[in-house]
């Protein structure tokens, strides 16, 4: 069985949609391969399309994703949807596709418009960025909107979000990898905070986002500073440790 839904504000046809699609692995520019997923690019009707093909799930997922739960490639359209129409930075959702059968989920694709980006935010994190601190306190109103409108975006890292310059100071935020969201009437501060713990370890970068979350939300600079930077520190063990794991688990497999 064939699942499509396509955006009705796109004007491309559905077919040549498909075409891409039901064409991936031969056809497209490659974007990004990952062991998981992979992404290409796709010239269609004069339009620059970004298709993102999830990894097949396990035997256990294929049925969960099949009867129980929405597939990752359903939740970002969906998701999607919903950033756009709360005025949220994100690539605007063109389609998503899935192929089942009785046993489970087979393959899933979401298509978006492709943003080419100046940068992301791991760039912030990794160099010392030209006018770095001037996007990094425009991001910060960003995400400080994201929360006023409720929306907890729980793969808030430094790879997720991309970055356009506008050319006269200001940037634009568009966010990535949405599958995993929630959305609320209201979001308390303690997981505001937590939500953005896990985009830099740099204490002077925890400093900058605290001085310009604090000055627009009217929270207490010093509250907001401690905080945040529990909970950074917190995740960063937590990702410290999982990787001396991994790479224990690693030099026994040899």
């Amino acid at each position: 069985m064939i699942v499509f839904q396509k955006n009705p504000s796109i004007d491309i046809s559905q077919d040549n949609i498909l075409d891409c699609i039901q064409n991936f692995k031969n056809t497209g520019k490659d974007f990004v391969i990952g062991q998981r997923n992979a992404i290409k690019i796709f010239e269609v009707e004069g339009q620059i399309l970004n298709i993102k093909s999830f990894r097949v799930p396990g035997l256990i997922n294929k049925v969960v994703y099949r009867y129980f739960r929405k597939t990752k490639a359903a939740r970002s359209f969906e998701y999607a949807t919903i950033l756009m129409n709360k005025g949220i930075g994100t690539p605007k959702p063109v389609a998503y596709y899935e192929n089942l059968d009785i046993l489970g989920l087979k393959e899933s694709y979401y298509v978006c418009e492709h943003i080419n980006a100046d940068l992301t935010f791991r760039e912030l994190v990794q160099t010392n960025y030209p006018d770095g601190e001037n996007i990094l306190r425009q991001f910060t109103r960003f995400s400080f909107e994201m929360h006023q409108k409720g929306i907890e975006f729980l793969d808030h890292s430094p790879g997720n979000t991309l970055i356009k310059n506008n050319k006269n100071g200001t940037y634009s935020f568009y966010l990535v990898d949405l599958n995993r969201m929630r959305f609320h009437d209201t979001l308390d501060f303690q997981t505001r905070m937590k939500n953005l713990s896990r985009l830099t370890p740099k204490k002077e970068m925890i400093s900058v986002m605290s001085n310009e979350y604090a000055i627009i939300s009217g929270e207490d600079e010093n509250a907001v500073f401690e905080t945040l930077w529990k909970f950074t520190s917190d995740f960063q063990f937590r990702f410290q440790r999982k990787k001396r794991i991994k790479k224990k688990l690693k030099f026994w497999k040899k």
